[in-house]
């Protein structure tokens, strides 16, 4: 009887999913960034001082020419993202090059860093970009099938009737000084010009299609990348248009890249496909499932106005609960309009066996801000001795976290965290 009680709970144990994790939001102090934020926080540990590298860098004749991607210094999380402003620094950017050269083409922002573990000095970093062009600053090259052809149908974009939607990509850059300097490595993550959604169906004011808002993570010989995705799962044909189609090909998708291939890594990223990541960098493949919104629970595709769907990805590893966790925003209307935050779980350390990378949890309210459009979620280490022991940042963290946002209201737009997260197992 004993054996067959010890075989039963065994039995259970190895069938039945253990319990989500649990986390509770704590009020603390307000602490309102000093520099200039749109994109998840990219940061890394170079030898004892944290840096990070916040804003946006490169051409964009919507919003205007940028050079607000800086980097910032000090002993721990907490001590950086309250520095002044006079306290971030501009690094040497690769300069855009003209139209038809090969080359980096429209704004970019810095979302994740990957450190090189083969560098001892701790300087050589990957920088994985989200980066925005339109048909005027990557007009379309039938030679290489790539940039956007300009339509009258184009959709408008977030300033006006007048203005284009962008379309959004993401490249790598590496350092080899800590992130001083960078230099471009190029596009990895691409949707090209037939799967842009354009009028009279794309009406969100969001983008014309792409692949965007990106978070990565190591595990195993392959960088993750996490990301948003707005093109149409195949040929946009207005004629043959579904929306039903669009949605179930949308929301945050995975692709993978091997670390090896960092130096050199066009054409080197692969999709999910549905079982596997063998899906071509400029082709389709298959979003999370679990993390879609049904359109029977007011989910919908980018391109519509009343359209529901998750995105903007920061993934993390929790070494207390030993999972992956990812912070999401929801987007409920016109112009990327919503005020909620999301949280899911992964619990397999693997992302390469099986479909382990597809395997996250319903997402779960995390924070609401009535009035606010919410974007851009992080966690953030805090300045305990385990935190800096362990030289935590955004992408690995422990029990206890900072959680900052980007709040949008007119009057009010900053990037501010007045909350620590708990997790408990």
């Amino acid at each position: 009887m004993q054996y067959l009680l010890i075989v039963s709970l065994l039995w259970t144990w190895l069938i039945e999913p253990s319990p989500t994790p649990k986390f509770k939001l704590l009020p603390a102090s307000k602490i309102t960034f000093n520099s200039f934020v749109d994109c998840n926080m990219a940061e890394v540990w170079v030898g004892d001082t944290f840096r990070i590298f916040p804003g946006k860098y490169g051409e964009d004749p919507l919003w205007g020419n940028a050079k607000d991607l800086k980097y910032s210094d000090g002993p721990n999380a907490p001590a950086v993202f309250q520095n002044s402003s006079d306290q971030f620094i501009n690094p040497k950017m690769p300069p855009n090059v003209p139209i038809g050269k090969k080359g980096l083409h429209g704004a970019v922002w810095f979302e994740t860093v990957y450190q090189d573990n083969k560098d001892a000095s701790g300087k050589t970093l990957y920088a994985l970009y989200h980066n925005e062009n339109y048909p005027i600053t990557l007009p379309y090259d039938p030679k290489t099938k790539e940039g956007y052809t300009n339509s009258k149908l184009w959709p408008q974009g977030l300033t006006g009737p007048e203005s284009p939607a962008a379309v959004c990509r993401i490249g790598i850059m590496k350092s080899t000084d800590g992130g001083k300097s960078w230099n471009n490595r190029g596009i990895i993550l691409e949707d090209l010009d037939p799967r842009m959604i354009l009028k009279p169906h794309n009406t969100s004011n969001t983008f014309a299609g792409g692949v965007g808002d990106p978070s990565a993570v190591a595990s195993g010989d392959y960088l993750y990348i996490f990301y948003g995705e707005y093109g149409y799962p195949g040929v946009y044909n207005p004629t043959t248009y579904n929306p039903a189609t669009e949605a179930g090909g949308q929301c945050i998708s995975i692709a993978r890249i091997a670390l090896k291939d960092l130096d050199n890594p066009v054409g080197k990223a692969k999709r999910w496909d549905g079982q596997q990541f063998s899906i071509a960098h400029n082709s389709f493949g298959k979003p999370v499932a679990s993390l879609q919104i049904p359109l029977t629970e007011n989910g919908g595709p980018a391109s519509s106005p009343t359209g529901g769907f998750h995105w903007g990805p920061s993934v993390s590893w929790n070494a207390y609960l030993n999972c992956w966790v990812m912070m999401m925003g929801k987007v409920e209307g016109k112009s990327w309009i919503g005020d909620k935050i999301f949280i899911s779980f992964n619990k397999h350390k693997d992302l390469g066996e099986g479909n382990n990378s597809q395997d996250w949890s319903k997402p779960q309210l995390l924070f609401q801000k009535p009035g606010y459009i919410l974007w851009y979620p992080s966690l953030q280490p805090l300045d305990t001795a385990e935190d800096i022991r362990e030289k935590y940042t955004s992408t690995k963290l422990g029990k206890r976290a900072r959680f900052f946002v980007k709040r949008i209201k007119p009057g009010d737009d900053s990037y501010a965290s007045e909350h620590i997260i708990e997790f408990e197992k």
